[in-house]
């Protein structure tokens, strides 16, 4: 998959839109708003059997300074620059504006190939706008309704060329699928996926460019920045880490924006898809309430959970700060114990090299397998050195069997004649032993009861 194809254009014409339908999910977020996407995001895109990678641009603003517009504006340089082709996008029914033709002027004097499309062309009521656009002098504008799917088999027909050319090929034989799955060596090699979660303004996009090396994230001193959740590769000592920064989460109480509602829905469905999850903490401000209400959601949903505290170098009292952690999570985070915490300073570097091994140890010990012979020889200790309590009539509830049904999170599942009968206190006393008794420190442990005796008991 080396063609790589960029959409390029001004604000709200429909680019977002366009990204979605190539890589078949809606992975960035749409609105009406002008300026929705700021950060540059890639995806695998496919039309037909025709896979490529597709970069998703901010609008072209014409700013070249050191203001928001100008550092979104050079997100879209570089995403020009690494493209094979580039997709100047224009909205047919508003027709060609001047900013289009400022821009349409730059992409020319470019060494990347121009394709113009027309978008929002469904029906006929975008025509007179795409018969417009041919003054740009860019050739034939190819129509196109992103929102309807409209068009796909001529924008095919023109990226098979630019997938050949790209390749030094007669044919673009090695851009298509083959049909066959990945085996299972294959599916143990994908890479890690890990979330970067926290509330805005605390450094998760420097944190993310500073682990991959460059400048890949839009960062600045305004907060909320980052809208969209967007994944990067990174790799170290062959290991292939899949970073997502995703934006800032806010108490729901001051969330008042459709725009940030779906920045907030969108780092929830990160967090749900992730293996770990680094959740960033300012120095000043380490595990205030939203930070818990966070590190709670993380844990319902299972996945293994690092603590970083970010803006280390700026700590007056390093001391009293992890005093302060510590505190927290053991008067208001009693559901996960031994949770991993690295303090670091992704500004200027210092402490991020501890970042990996930590997330590396959680996501071994969330995938942690323990055979049924190590549980119930566990479970027999373990009972006998304190038996459950009287059930309903004055009778002991006996527990007869455990077993590990399933990883990530580790999941327990004991069978009893009464399960339902044992009180909480004592189904935590199993949690915390099973944590203890097997190091698994630091992740989300799932423990459930079953009516019913030994169901292995017949086959003996």
């Amino acid at each position: 998959m080396s063609l790589t194809v960029a959409i390029i254009g001004r604000p709200n014409v429909g680019k977002s839109t366009l990204f979605n339908r190539l890589v078949g999910k809606r992975l960035a977020i749409v609105d009406d708003t002008p300026g929705v996407t700021r950060d540059r995001r890639e995806g695998e895109g496919r039309i037909a059997d025709l896979h490529f990678r597709v970069i998703d641009t901010a609008g072209l603003e014409d700013a070249t300074d050191g203001s928001l517009e100008g550092r979104m504006r050079q997100q879209t340089d570089q995403a020009l620059a690494e493209a094979d082709v580039a997709l100047l996008l224009f909205d047919a029914r508003a027709g060609i504006t001047p900013l289009d033709e400022h821009f349409a002027g730059w992409l020319r004097a470019g060494q990347t190939p121009v394709v113009l499309v027309a978008n929002k062309c469904e029906g006929r009521g975008g025509e007179s706008g795409r018969l417009e656009a041919f003054a740009l002098g860019m050739g034939e504008p190819l129509a196109l309704s992103a929102e309807h799917g409209e068009g796909l088999g001529e924008l095919y027909d023109v990226l098979v060329e630019h997938a050949a050319a790209a390749d030094g090929m007669d044919d673009g034989d090695d851009f298509f699928d083959s049909g066959d799955e990945a085996d299972d060596e294959a599916i143990a090699a994908r890479p890690l996926q890990l979330a970067i979660v926290g509330r805005p303004n605390v450094g998760k996009s420097t944190l993310v460019n500073r682990l991959v090396g460059e400048e890949r994230m839009l960062t600045g001193p305004e907060p909320g920045i980052t809208r969209d959740s967007i994944a990067v590769s990174w790799q170290v000592d062959g290991r292939e880490i899949r970073l997502v920064d995703t934006a800032g989460l806010r108490r729901k109480a001051r969330v008042n924006e459709k725009l940030e509602t779906l920045s907030a829905l969108d780092t929830l469905r990160a967090i749900r898809f992730a293996q770990v999850v680094a959740l960033v903490l300012d120095v000043d401000q380490v595990l205030e309430k939203q930070d818990l209400t966070i590190a709670r959601q993380v844990i319902e949903e299972g996945r293994a959970l690092v603590l970083v505290i970010n803006k280390w170098d700026a700590a007056q009292d390093r001391k009293a700060v992890l005093q302060q952690v510590s505190d927290r999570l053991q008067t208001s985070l009693t559901q996960i114990k031994g949770l991993r915490v690295v303090t670091l300073s992704a500004l200027t570097g210092r402490g991020t090299e501890k970042l990996l091994p930590a997330v590396l140890e959680t996501f071994r010990v969330w995938n942690t397998r323990l055979t049924t012979g190590q549980l119930n020889r566990w479970l027999d200790a373990t009972t006998e050195a304190h038996p459950p309590p009287m059930g309903r009539g004055g009778r002991r509830i006996r527990i007869n069997y455990i077993t590990q049904p399933k990883t990530r999170p580790p999941s327990f599942v004991f069978f009893s004649s009464r399960a339902d009968e044992l009180p909480e206190s004592y189904l935590r006393y199993l949690s915390n032993a099973i944590r203890e008794d097997f190091d698994l420190e630091g992740v989300p442990i799932r423990l459930h009861g079953k009516k019913g005796s030994n169901p292995y008991a017949k086959r003996r």
